[in-house]
């Protein structure tokens, strides 16, 4: 799988930070803090991180990579909280996809300008790494790049990327870099999925890690650290109190804002590792509706694809036959055919072998079934396994079981960076 299984400097510090030095000899991380007695409601890393009056930030110019996520649990945002609050020196913002306040759809981000709330400097990150990217923090004049972004928990959602980036940059600027965490909201049991090839690396997934990695931002960041970057990068995460590995967003006792427009619901979460595939086929993935990526469908799609996809007794859900007509994206103001998702047990779910089970099904059952020209698939399941192997008629268990060694082999590496047990 090409694990380079680099280790980590020695942790510890305050709020349960863990700085990480990559290359570095290998010391054992500082234990999580435990939940609290009765199970409350998770702190994120942002409160922990404020409740100590900022002291991890003193002295610092900083700056923030954030979204419309980054919020308190009264929902106000993050960067209006801390441009208010003299114990800490914000002089930037950073936005990536979608922008800081969430304006662009995919594929779009806010550009440069001043925020006219807080009256700071918003530099746009989306689609800069390496060098470009760090002569962003460079002119930004900060000294600490602190990121806040609350992530789905698929390889292919952009923000972890945004996050390898970020961190890249800050190593390449000299610059420290602050992970606030926040749970992963399908939970942080164990890893699902094909593992990528390096050789199907985009902004999608730039390193091999699962399509449904089970990890938190904060674990990621130590992944990357001590796995994927070539350069040391002074790292420190704040973790969360209070939050399990088991547990779904709703348990949180956290708001939900969307992640991005199509993200509009924890539900939308728990299925879209499996079913934004469909973002690789000429099938509408539920763009332009209210239930993206749990409607699916296209132009002469009937009732026997879910028939079919119900025959596969795929663990916790149910597919309806659905019909539905798109506003924008696929097959716009046309009413289409397909299956709706209906997870029922959410434990026994899962997102991938759900989504591979409805792929070859689509495929069987719809002769207008295509991929994306551009061989898209590729890209979100890391390599052409899949798509080979569903042209070739396999069945689920076939394809499923092929990439079954090197997710053991991830799952062990993964295993060393877990903060919550």
């Amino acid at each position: 799988m090409g694990l380079s299984r680099r280790s980590l400097l020695a942790a510890g510090g305050a709020l349960g930070a863990v700085a990480a030095s990559a290359p570095a000899a290998s010391a054992a991380l500082t234990a999580p803090a435990a939940s609290a007695p009765g199970h409350g409601r998770v702190r994120t890393g942002f409160e922990r991180l404020a409740a100590d009056g900022y002291a991890l930030l003193a002295g610092e110019r900083v700056g923030i990579v954030t979204n419309p996520t980054g919020i308190t649990p009264d929902a106000r945002h993050v960067v209006d909280v801390m441009a208010a609050d003299e114990r800490v020196d914000l002089v930037a913002v950073f936005g990536p996809e979608h922008g800081f306040r969430g304006t662009a759809q995919a594929g779009g981000s806010e550009g440069r300008y001043d925020d006219p709330a807080t009256g700071l400097p918003v530099y746009d990150t989306y689609l800069k790494s390496g060098q470009p990217l760090a002569d962003v923090f460079t002119a930004s004049g900060v000294d600490t790049v602190v990121f806040d972004i609350q992530d789905v928990g698929a390889r292919f959602y952009t923000y972890i990327w945004t996050l390898y980036d970020c961190m890249a940059a800050a190593a390449l600027a000299g610059k420290r870099f602050v992970v606030l965490d926040r749970p992963n909201p399908v939970t942080g049991r164990a890893a699902l999925g094909p593992v990528l090839d390096r050789a199907f690396a985009t902004f999608v997934g730039r390193e091999p890690i699962a399509q449904a990695h089970g990890m938190t931002v904060a674990e990621l960041a130590l992944l990357f650290a001590g796995e994927f970057l070539t350069a040391p990068v002074a790292l420190e995460t704040v973790r969360m109190t209070g939050w399990r590995r088991t547990e779904f967003f709703d348990a949180t006792g956290l708001p939900w804002v969307p992640p991005s427009p199509n993200m509009p619901t924890p539900d939308t979460a728990l299925v879209y590792a499996g079913t934004c595939l469909f973002e690789g086929t000429n099938l509408s993935e539920g763009r332009g509706t209210t239930r993206p990526f749990e409607l699916l469908g296209a132009e002469g799609v009937d009732r026997r694809w879910a028939e079919a996809a119900n025959a596969l007794a795929l663990p916790g859900v149910h597919l309806r036959e659905a019909y539905f007509a798109p506003t924008f994206s696929k097959f716009q103001g046309k009413t289409v055919g397909g299956v709706q998702l209906h997870v029922h047990d959410r434990r026994s779910f899962d997102p991938v072998r759900t989504g591979i089970g409805l792929l070859i099904t689509a495929r069987n059952s719809w002769p207008g079934f295509a991929w994306r020209p551009d061989h898209w698939i590729d890209k979100l399941t890391g390599s052409t396994r899949v798509r080979t192997l569903v042209d070739a008629g396999a069945g689920l268990d076939e394809v499923v079981g092929a990439w079954s060694t090197d997710l053991a082999a991830f799952r062990s590496v993964r295993e060393e960076y877990l903060l919550y047990r």
